[in-house]
């Protein structure tokens, strides 16, 4: 039976939350409006554009000023993000991905971004031809933490999420995956931190890509010496 192990991005396999805080500084400027606190741009990363301005904003997500926000961090984000993409990739992502092709196993992306915007990220930074399936915030009617995001993986792939692993910087991907049945390794090099990313239950706790790779790379049915978190 195929394997699977289905990547968030930002965070993960990509160091830009800093560049996406710039971002979003970059986009409330535009805006002439109040650029908030860094400790509350912080937390919306990892959750779709439209939840993250709306909170920020104060405003439902359907409202005309989200929509305006996400449009100037969707151009920012050309300007600001897609130009550091090589330099921004964690360390052994590269040829910890090639590794786990090479055994065989299948690899995808679920992310909170944009389809568009992931893909675009993904290409800047060398790494899209890893990856059978994207699947962005868009391409589904509810983003994570709700598992659809990780179910339209399984089925377009045809994997049993017993047989797949996401790997995830936040609560949100660890979340996700207990809510669609898969295992789970959190990485704590991201977003959320350590103490965190335990209470969200995740079935291993990884603090380097290595870890990711060495979990990863060792039979996905059995649960790998020192990783568990």
């Amino acid at each position: 039976m195929r394997h699977l192990a289905v990547f968030d991005l930002d965070g993960t396999l990509v160091d830009t939350p800093r560049a996406i805080m710039e971002t979003f500084h970059a986009a409330f400027g535009a805006m002439d409006i109040a650029i908030p606190d860094a400790s509350a741009i912080r937390p919306t990363i990892g959750i779709p554009l439209q939840q993250a301005f709306g909170g920020l904003l104060g405003l439902p997500p359907d409202d005309e000023l989200v929509a305006r926000g996400v449009r100037h961090y969707l151009a920012h984000f050309k300007e600001i993000v897609l130009p550091r993409a090589p330099g921004l990739v964690f360390p052994g992502v590269a040829e910890g991905l090639d590794e786990l092709r090479g055994l065989g196993i299948t690899l995808a992306i679920a992310t909170s971004k944009f389809h568009a915007s992931a893909d675009a990220l993904l290409r800047a930074a060398g790494l899209r031809d890893h990856f059978s399936v994207v699947v962005g915030a868009d391409d589904v009617a509810h983003p994570k933490p709700h598992p659809e995001s990780g179910q339209l993986v399984l089925r377009t792939l045809g994997v049993p999420a017993e047989h797949a692993v996401m790997v995830g910087d936040t609560v949100h991907d660890i979340q996700m995956a207990r809510a669609a049945a898969m295992r789970s390794i959190a990485v704590t090099y991201g977003v959320h931190g350590p103490a965190e990313l335990a209470s969200a239950g995740p079935t291993w706790i990884a603090d380097t890509f290595d870890d990711v790779v060495a979990c990863l790379g060792t039979d996905l049915r059995t649960e790998p010496k020192g990783l568990a978190g």
